[in-house]
């Protein structure tokens, strides 16, 4: 089934609003194994609505709209859709009552435009809004199936998940399984995967790029769980060949997880000290549930002086090779680990940007300090992008190098 998703507003095509309405719906139109092929926005502007309606009926099977269901006179889309698949529209006494008590609960005066929330095509299956006031449309007409949505996305979520799916999922089923990757450009990762892409069929692969992480997606899709869950196999077996060194989940975690699990497994705490990601590494740790069974402590230690004395970096090593160096990323884990008396502590210093940076130590550089009872070491990272990138990319790693040295330990 080939689908169309047709987003109504001004607001959206001004940028006022972010268009989180098409991501949702595409997304769980692939988990229902339907294909998205077109995604169209479009203003308050009956012409042009209409001249999009047109075009979808003719190229989609499914057309899923979202927006200009309210109360105003901007709001058309019902009028446009009914008035083009000449549709009679009527009063639906139902969803009038239903709008009438969402006012009444709310202690709210309802205004009379509120009744054109409630006048819908003749026929059509009314979807109930059990969170706003207007109701969504499901038409079948000539073998094509149309939807409309409210634009309000915690309304249409709803709708959606409730009382769509039912009425457009397919005779098969879907699974999906998530590879995580690390390390690794999507343009690289792509490259030693390339033959495996080029003749998928069933199941499929897509990348998706994140700050520093490449997520591998592969769906299969069958009448039968268990053909799908062996096709999925398979080739996780044959991309694990290929990128088993940068992949670190298989279930859809992420690294911070995986970095909680591995320290649990060996029932050892940890403490993370840091300059240049400013909290961010403890703050992104913290909000995994349970994080107090392995986590000690977090320190912000930004100044020179604050890493003096918070964490007994020696002064002569601030002079001798600066603050953003490795003697220095491997005395603040130290000192934080005499200090918190852990098993682990993890330390970063580094320039985040956009300015500070110097020919031998660029913008981007960052050192990570891993200490523990029997030794302590520094690993160099070089980071682009603008301070946040930066930032977020330095946390992961700092996960990263913490899970690959739990790894390699036996406690």
């Amino acid at each position: 089934m080939k689908a169309e998703i047709i987003c109504v507003g001004t607001e959206l095509l001004l940028g006022n609003i972010v268009n989180t309405n098409a991501q949702f719906l595409s997304q769980r139109l692939a988990d229902l194994g339907i294909d998205v092929y077109y995604h169209s926005v479009v203003g308050d502007n009956a012409e042009r609505l209409e001249k999009a309606t047109k075009i979808a009926l003719n190229r989609s099977e499914l057309i899923i709209y979202t927006g200009g269901l309210g109360p105003t006179s901007d709001d058309l889309t019902k009028e446009i859709v009914s008035n083009i698949l000449g549709l009679e529209m009527k009063l639906d006494n139902i969803s009038l009552e239903k709008i009438k008590e969402y006012f009444k609960k709310s202690n709210k005066i309802m205004t009379e435009n509120n009744i054109k929330q409630a006048i819908l095509p003749k026929d059509c299956i009314v979807l109930k809004n059990d969170v706003g006031t207007a109701p969504g449309v499901f038409l079948d007409y000539n073998e094509k199936k149309i939807v409309l949505l409210p634009g309000p996305p915690k309304e249409m979520n709803l709708m959606f998940n409730n009382y769509v799916v039912p009425l457009i999922k397919q005779d098969y089923i879907i699974k999906s399984k998530t590879l995580k990757t690390i390390g690794i450009g999507e343009s690289q990762l792509e490259d030693l995967i390339k033959d495996l892409i080029e003749e998928q069929t069933n199941p499929t692969i897509a990348t998706y790029a994140k700050e520093g992480q490449v997520d591998i997606r592969i769906t299969g899709k069958d009448r039968d769980e268990e053909t799908i869950d062996e096709s999925i196999k398979k080739l996780v077996e044959k991309i694990d060949k290929v990128l088993k060194n940068y992949i670190y989940s298989y279930n859809n975690k992420t690294i911070e997880e995986v970095f909680y699990n591995l320290l649990k497994e060996k029932n050892m705490k940890v403490a993370f000290c840091e300059s240049c990601t400013g909290g961010l590494v403890s703050s992104r740790f913290t909000r995994i549930p349970g994080a107090s069974l392995v986590f000690d402590r977090g320190i912000v230690t930004y100044s020179n002086n604050a890493k003096i004395t918070e964490l007994s970096v020696k002064g002569e090593t601030l002079n001798r090779y600066s603050a953003v160096s490795s003697q220095t990323a491997i005395e603040m884990a130290n000192g934080l680990l005499s200090k918190s008396n852990v098993d682990m502590a993890l330390s970063t210093t580094g320039i985040a940007g956009p300015s500070g940076g110097t020919k031998t130590t660029p913008v981007g550089t960052v050192f990570i300090g891993i200490a523990t009872k029997h030794e302590s070491l520094a690993i160099e990272c070089h980071f682009s992008g603008d301070r946040q990138s930066i930032q977020d990319k330095a946390a992961s790693k700092v996960f990263d190098e913490g899970r690959k040295y739990l790894l390699k330990i036996n406690h």
